[in-house]
């Protein structure tokens, strides 16, 4: 390699290496797989609002069959090729929490139970957690008195 002189030289040379990216077909799958997910979803609502249930019920019921789905491909491997594919189309909906829960877990659980998959299953979406829970508090506090 030769020597690079300047900042120019070296973004010229950057440029020249780095693979383009094929930003319309990665934001068409992004679409359609979120959509997807979102579509099957809506499924499982339209099921459970069938059979009578009230809508709070019905939405816990998407949430908890959609982890619960999210977590069993995360742990058979398939959902992190969805991700590679599908990208932030797999990561937004409620399906991408799953996987940051799961995935961490998976990985550290040849260090035990406790230490390993307890300890490690919030390295990802602990800060995320600790964030929105504490924001919704000061949200609430201030709400409470100026509301």
């Amino acid at each position: 390699m030769k020597d690079i002189e300047t900042k120019q030289e070296y973004l010229d040379y950057v440029d020249k290496k780095s693979p383009n990216s094929p930003i319309l077909r990665n934001c068409f799958n992004a679409f359609w797989v979120g959509g997807l997910i979102c579509s099957i979803g809506q499924i499982i609502f339209d099921f459970c609002k069938f059979k009578g249930l009230e809508d709070t019920a019905c939405s816990a019921i998407v949430s908890i069959t959609l982890i619960g789905i999210a977590a069993l491909l995360t742990a058979l491997n398939i959902f992190n090729k969805i991700g590679k594919f599908a990208g932030a189309g797999s990561l937004v909906p409620i399906t991408g929490f799953a996987n940051s829960i799961v995935s961490p877990a998976i990985e550290y659980k040849s260090e035990g139970y406790v230490m390993g998959v307890g300890g490690k299953m919030f390295t990802v979406a602990g800060p995320v957690l600790v964030f929105g829970i504490s924001t919704s508090v000061v949200v609430g506090i201030i709400a409470t008195f100026f509301v």
